[in-house]
Order: C-alpha cells, then sequence, then structure tokens
C-alpha cells in the first residue's frame, strides 16, 4: 500500500489538534477510522509518527514527516485549485493573433473588459498581416484570429464580425483631404503607394493604379509613416487610421461597395481551453464602430 493524500490529510489534522477525536470532527469522519488511516501511514513510513498514543507529541520522525506532508498538501491544493481555475475560464493562458488595425481600433476594449471579468488570465496578442494570422493559427501559434480570411483557406473556422470601408488616405493638407469623397480618376496623377489590403480590391479600374505603384509597403505603421511625410499616398479601411493621427486624412470612396470583411477566426478540430473559448464569447459581444475622423 503506497502513502495516499487521505493518510496524510488525516495525520497533519491530528498533529495540529492534538487528539483523534477533534481531528475525525474536522475531516468528517469517525476518530476510528482516522485512527486507522494513521496506523496505515505508520507502516507505510516504518516508525511511529507520535510520542503517546494520546497524540500530543510528535516523534522526531513525525515532525520531520510533518513538514513534508504540509508542503505535499499545499502544493497539491494548489494545483487542484489552477485545473478548477482553468475548467472555469477563471485562470489559463489566450494567445491571440490579429492584424495591426483591429489591435490598434478594437481590440484595447475588449483586452481590457475580458481582464477585469478573468484577472487570472495571461493575454498574449500579436500584430501580424491576415495571412501571418491564417498561417500562425494553422500551426497552432495562436488559438484565435481577427483578419480578414479568404475562404479558400484551411483548417480554420470564419466567422464575419463587421465590414470596414476602404478609403484614400493622404496627408492631412493635401488637396484630396479637403474632398468629401474621392474616385479612381482622383488617384491617377497620384504617387500611390501600394499595400497588403489593396489585394482585397477587386475593381478592374483600380488595378492599374495598384499595378503602377513603385511602392509596396505592407507594414501599417511604415506606410503611414510616408503618407504623412508626404511621399505618397494609399488605400486603406477606416480601422486602420486611428482618430488620433491628425498628420493623415481618410476620404471614403465613392460607392459603399469596397469594404473588407474582419472575421473571427478559430481551429476547428482543436478544443480550446475554456479561457480561449470565453474570449471568442467577448469578441462576439463586443459592438464594433469605425472610428469617427477628425474635423
Amino acid at each position: 500500500m503506497a502513502i495516499k493524500l487521505e493518510m496524510m490529510r488525516c495525520f497533519q489534522a491530528v498533529s495540529e489538534r492534538g487528539n483523534l477525536a477533534d481531528a475525525a470532527q474536522a475531516l468528517g469522519r469517525t476518530p476510528s477510522a482516522v485512527s486507522m488511516m494513521l496506523s496505515q501511514l505508520e507502516d507505510e513510513v516504518g516508525g511511529p509518527l507520535f510520542e503517546a498514543p494520546r497524540k500530543s507529541r510528535l516523534t522526531p520522525l513525525g515532525r520531520m514527516i510533518l513538514a513534508e506532508t504540509r508542503d505535499a498538501l499545499q502544493h497539491f491544493d494548489r494545483r487542484v485549485r489552477a485545473i478548477e481555475g482553468m475548467a472555469r475560464a477563471d485562470a489559463g493562458f489566450v494567445r491571440l493573433a490579429v492584424t495591426p488595425s483591429v489591435a490598434a481600433a478594437v481590440m484595447p476594449a475588449i483586452v481590457e473588459e475580458f481582464c477585469r471579468a478573468h484577472p487570472a488570465v495571461q493575454v498574449e496578442m500579436r500584430d501580424m498581416d491576415s495571412v501571418s494570422v491564417v498561417r500562425a493559427l494553422q500551426a497552432e501559434r495562436a488559438d484565435i484570429g481577427v483578419a480578414t480570411a479568404d475562404p479558400s483557406a484551411t483548417e480554420i473556422t470564419r466567422q464575419p464580425l463587421f465590414t470596414d470601408a476602404f478609403g484614400v488616405v493622404c496627408p492631412k493638407d493635401h488637396p484630396l483631404a479637403a474632398q468629401d469623397r474621392c474616385g479612381w480618376r482622383d488617384l491617377r496623377d497620384e504617387t500611390f503607394i501600394s499595400n497588403g489590403l489593396c489585394n482585397l480590391i477587386h475593381d478592374e479600374d483600380f488595378a492599374p493604379i495598384r499595378d503602377g505603384a513603385r511602392l509596396n509597403v505592407p507594414n501599417t505603421t511604415s506606410l503611414l509613416a510616408l503618407v504623412r511625410a508626404g511621399v505618397g499616398v494609399t488605400v486603406l479601411p477606416r480601422l486602420a487610421v486611428l482618430p488620433g493621427d491628425t498628420g493623415v486624412a481618410f476620404v471614403p470612396l465613392d460607392g459603399d461597395e469596397l469594404r473588407r470583411e474582419i472575421h473571427l477566426l478559430t481551429p476547428p478540430h482543436r478544443n480550446l481551453p475554456p479561457a480561449a473559448r470565453a474570449f471568442c464569447e467577448a469578441i462576439r459581444k463586443a459592438r464594433f464602430s469605425a472610428p469617427v475622423q477628425p474635423d
């Protein structure tokens, strides 16, 4: 017979209370059952744990084993609480992969509310382009993705969250910034800076502008810096331009059909841990809206 947790709990209870009766009452057992557990433990360790039958004084062996018993039981109880917390989504770890514009404009409020409701859950958020988000999910480097995913992407589940209109992004003092709307004809004589999101626009009138660009800058931060410096103009979804960026202007495009769709992405063949499932629910419940550009 090996040493069992019940034996250790009985030994600790008797050691701390000094008699069988009080220990039995605290454990919800009969004194005889507690006594039997102590005898079994003494048989396992090979010596007496108490100096006298009244169990009021420990032997030297008993004092050594009590210290180890306390450490073992505290460690076990901590791990049980951790497991229970993970099962309730009170604890755990969530890995997010999101596009930069979503990370800046959408996720802060969701993360803040989630962390307030689940203070023991650790959240890791990485921003990357949509293709990389899908790859991170497929390689199991992320639990949840928020990005634009092509319908042909395999091993992920797509759930639409919201759409985001494209517009022309130019320096604040650029002539285009004074217009209410822009069309492709307005960009024909401009220095156009292409970016990865331009591939989401399937308009034959835009293709020559995109394909004729001398600059292609995938990183949104670098792209906006070039626009801000007056190097050229570009086309981005509204969320990519935050209201606080007073150096650039967002001018809507003619029509409202040029939009990207943002999806909640999850791996369909892997059960998400409770904390990740809770974060998915927080995303689904969020109210999404595009930021208002400053005057």
